[in-house]
């Protein structure tokens, strides 16, 4: 066996495991809506630049320690990836063939949408000359970089089964470690190039830690709430030790991100959101028997990739269409004013109409599919 340890997570008939579809599918959404409804467009000579109101709000870099979810969906990602490659495994199947596979199902759709818009941007260019293009498929093709990272990380998934086997735990705390030593050589003494191998060290640990996704699982009550305590104590020393900033995004004028690329915090910001969903565990899973809670669960993860995907792309569109009907460009008032904040969820009903259509295209899967 891969992993050690007699605990496994409840599932439901058919062998899914219904909470982690559910995680799975608040991460997406979270990304998505965050997207839609707080991305400020500002429109220079060169094209738009995006920002957000972080920079113009005091205090609500706090909320990025709930909706920074992408340590989650990397742990999650782990687990999925273990319990795919069992039953791969079972059928007969090899790891190189599981994994060439699997990067396929990702790298197929993700490099069709870039090259469908990077064709769109020469086009256009080459037509009109607008270099503003540019700027436009970039911001539309930004959020790929994280279908690179997980691409990445299946790929090593070979590497990561085999230290997993050899060393179990101790794989988390050497990953832990090595991401701080980064930290210290960037920040201390000024190595900033290393900074980026904290994108192998930070997401491997997240999706080495989904591993051990049923251990966790099966640990008493009180331990899921020491590992809450645990991860936001150890996040609020890191951000007010001056160090690091609070955001757990990128904020405009901040002196460095805790994304680009991950500091140590994120591994803090992993721990106390491991402790969060365990500790929300039975209440969820109380809520997820329900037929409505069900429905929308099993629709979410239907149109998971696709609606990844497209999201921006849709975006686009509803931007270019309200340019047409305005007759000027897209822009907000900043900082954002009592308005913008009220008409934040029709924000979001522009860029859901104009993805729709895509969703109806592409994210014709089987229902009932297993998870991964």
């Amino acid at each position: 066996m891969i992993e050690q340890g007699t605990g496994v997570a409840p599932r439901a008939e058919g062998g899914r495991d219904v909470y982690i579809d559910w995680l799975r599918a608040v991460s997406l959404i979270v990304v998505v809506l965050w997207h839609w409804a707080f991305t400020i467009l500002r429109w220079g000579p060169d094209g738009p630049s995006p920002t957000s109101p972080l920079g113009f709000t005091s205090g609500l870099w706090i909320l990025t320690w709930l909706l920074q979810v992408l340590p989650l969906f990397f742990y999650v990602g782990g687990h999925v990836h273990l319990l795919s490659w069992r039953r791969a495994r079972e059928r007969g199947t090899g790891i190189k063939t599981f994994v060439w596979r699997r990067i396929q199902g990702l790298a197929i759709p993700s490099l069709a949408l870039a090259g469908a818009w990077i064709t769109v941007g020469v086009v256009v260019r080459s037509v009109s000359g607008a270099e503003e293009i540019d700027r436009v498929v970039l911001l539309v093709l930004s959020p790929l970089w994280f279908i690179g990272v997980y691409l990445m990380l299946v790929a090593l998934l070979p590497v990561m089964l085999w230290l997993h086997r050899r060393f179990d735990v101790l794989v988390l705390i050497w990953l832990g470690g090595a991401a701080l030593v980064v930290d210290v050589l960037r920040l201390r003494y000024g190595h900033e190039a290393v900074g980026w191998l904290n994108m192998v060290l930070v997401w491997g640990l997240a999706h080495q830690a989904g591993f051990f996704y049923d251990r966790v699982v099966a640990l008493p009550r009180r331990l899921d709430v020491a590992t809450l305590w645990t991860g936001l104590f150890a996040l609020f020393g890191l951000v007010y030790s001056g160090i690091y900033p609070g955001s757990m995004v990128g904020v405009p004028g901040d002196k460095l991100s805790n994304m680009a690329p991950p500091t140590f915090v994120i591994v803090a910001l992993l721990i106390f959101q491991i402790g969060l969903v365990e500790v929300l565990r039975p209440s969820m899973e109380r809520l997820l028997k329900r037929p409505r809670w069900q429905r929308a669960n099993e629709t979410i993860n239907r149109f998971a990739l696709p609606l990844f995907l497209f999201h921006t792309t849709g975006m686009a569109i509803a931007v270019g269409i309200a340019w047409l009907v305005s007759g000027r460009p897209p822009g907000a008032q900043i900082p954002p004013d009592l308005f913008w904040w009220l008409e934040r969820p029709l924000a979001v009903i522009g860029p859901l109409v104009c993805t729709l259509p895509f969703l109806l295209v592409f994210g014709r899967r089987r229902r009932g599919r297993p998870t991964g």
